[in-house]
């Protein structure tokens, strides 16, 4: 065992420092924003160009170096970024879940749902609260996965294995979820940017993999529960290391208080949510069309902020957390805070997927690979595996699930779009493979974090000790949810509300 981890240790050494060699992930999108420009220059010289096999319409590129390319370069760069479609979605998403996160009422949620569980379930528990607590971003990092050692270890078991299974189900099922989190709007606006590549119309709805994600969300949870309870606690055994059991405090008067406010409060906005949507002339409806048209699916993120913010406010004065107006918003302001490298970020990313648009080099590529993947007619589930294992891959150099979605969306939406394959697919796709190596990945934000936390109990803890523990649900996270995609696709079920498996225009129906 201690070869197999020092192997390990090595492979993940030399690919953190391949990782660390690479610039910072906004350095990154400017490098690329660059390389477009000069690309479309080397494409218009050549003249590369691709003949849609449906329309027989010729698409040349668009040379952005020429006197009327720089010139619309500098026109619309503020432009690119203001318009960028997740910016904006991601921005009002996060007010919401801050005045939830500031006021102590997803802190609350959480260790409510750990304590009161039975210890036959708690294993299981762990799992699933870590799969759920993405919908506040990292919380799950930073309380639950320290918060599951302390339990385990006041049950009298192995501190490490309580860690690793909360840290399975906040990292490894970061895409799975209940209700929609940050990361839902955050990569729909990238496949939409992506999508209208070929098709300018073309809308991507936070709620694109709702349907599958919620299945995969309890899938996860019995997955990691079995390889924790199989595969991972009879590896470490029992624990034998000095830490005494903390004790664990239960909710008090104030914060159950709050809890029951917060969740009149959600009642309220629920039921009337409902009323204008269930009835066909509901004031939430559209007239004659269906509920998948609705303000509540389109301006899901409108409904996410209401419901995260009135909850929160609702828990915060409750339970005495917020004593006035300034409490909120700053709650508010922290959560921007946290997105400021984002911003960065999304401005050299806005300005590379609008010069790769605008040069026609995604549909190029797309047309021409798609022909090209015709021509060997790898199939659709083995196509959907080869993507899964890249996008898996590539984690392990590069740990933002959005930098990486901005990268590789304009390259494979319309690839998969000219196959016949939706963006939604395409999208779901990449979740799973940016999921399921999270938990090996030391370009993941969080690793050195669970590094600490496994110290605290076993003082030789390292990068090697983290992925010998982990590797196990990588392998078998990998497998299932492959399997359940499979059979997805196989049954045409649709991966959420007006969210096909296929695309219409494609060249391959």
């Amino acid at each position: 065992m201690n070869k197999s981890i020092s192997l390990f240790g090595r492979f993940l050494n030399i690919t953190e420092r391949v990782g660390n060699a690479l610039p910072n992930p906004a350095t990154l999108f400017a490098i690329f924003a660059l390389l477009a420009l000069i690309l479309s220059g080397v494409a218009a010289s050549f003249g590369w160009d691709a003949t849609h096999p449906t329309t027989g319409y010729v698409i040349e590129p668009v040379n952005l170096l020429s006197k009327e390319g720089l010139h619309r370069v500098m026109l619309e760069m503020v432009h690119n970024f203001t318009s960028f479609a997740p910016l904006g979605i991601v921005i009002v998403a996060m007010l919401g879940i801050g005045i939830a996160e500031s006021s102590g009422l997803i802190g609350a949620i959480i260790r409510l749902l750990v304590l009161s569980a039975p210890q036959r379930m708690m294993t299981f528990v762990l799992v699933f609260a870590g799969v759920i607590s993405n919908t506040a971003s990292d919380i799950g990092y930073v309380l639950l996965i320290p918060l599951a050692g302390t339990i385990f270890l006041s049950l009298g078991r192995n501190p490490l294995v309580g860690m690793a299974a909360a840290f399975a189900g906040v990292s490894g099922g970061f895409s799975a979820n209940l209700v929609l989190g940050t990361i839902d709007p955050l990569l729909a606006g990238l496949s939409e940017e992506a999508a209208r590549i070929i098709d300018p119309a073309y809308e991507v709805n936070p709620t694109a993999n709702y349907y599958f994600m919620v299945v995969s969300a309890f899938f996860i949870a019995f997955i990691g529960t079995f390889v924790t309870e199989k595969i991972v606690a009879p590896r470490l055994g029992e624990y034998k290391g000095s830490e005494q059991p903390e004790e664990i405090k239960k909710l008090d008067k104030d914060e159950k208080r709050g809890l029951l406010w917060a969740g009149i409060v959600t009642l309220v906005l629920t039921v009337l949510v409902l009323w204008g949507t269930i009835p066909e002339n509901g004031f939430l409806r559209i007239q004659g069309e269906s509920v998948l048209r609705s303000p509540v699916i389109k301006g899901v993120i409108a409904l996410l902020f209401i419901f995260a913010s009135a909850a929160g406010i609702a828990y915060g004065i409750a339970s005495g957390k917020f004593k006035s107006d300034d409490d909120v918003v700053k709650g508010m302001n922290g959560a921007i805070k946290t997105l400021a490298a984002y911003i960065v970020l999304v401005f050299f990313a806005a300005q590379f997927v609008a010069y790769f648009k605008w040069s026609h080099l995604g549909e190029i590529l797309a047309i021409n690979g798609a022909i090209f993947l015709k021509s060997i007619n790898i199939g659709t589930i083995p196509l959907l595996v080869l993507f899964i294992i890249l996008a898996g891959t590539i984690n392990m150099a590069m740990g933002s699930a959005s930098a990486k979605w901005a990268i590789m969306a304009p390259v494979f939406i319309p690839l998969f779009m000219e196959l016949g394959y939706s963006p939604e697919l395409s999208q779901v796709v990449y979740r799973i493979g940016d999921s399921v190596t999270n938990l090996i990945s030391p370009m993941m934000s969080f690793f050195a974090l669970i590094i600490a936390f496994f110290q605290k109990y076993d003082s030789k803890a390292s990068i090697g000790t983290i992925v010998a523990t982990m590797l196990p649900y990588t392998f078998v996270f990998f497998i299932a949810w492959t399997l359940l995609l499979i059979v997805w696709v196989y049954f045409g079920f649709p991966l959420g509300p007006g969210a096909p498996l296929y695309y219409e225009g494609g060249l391959v129906k």
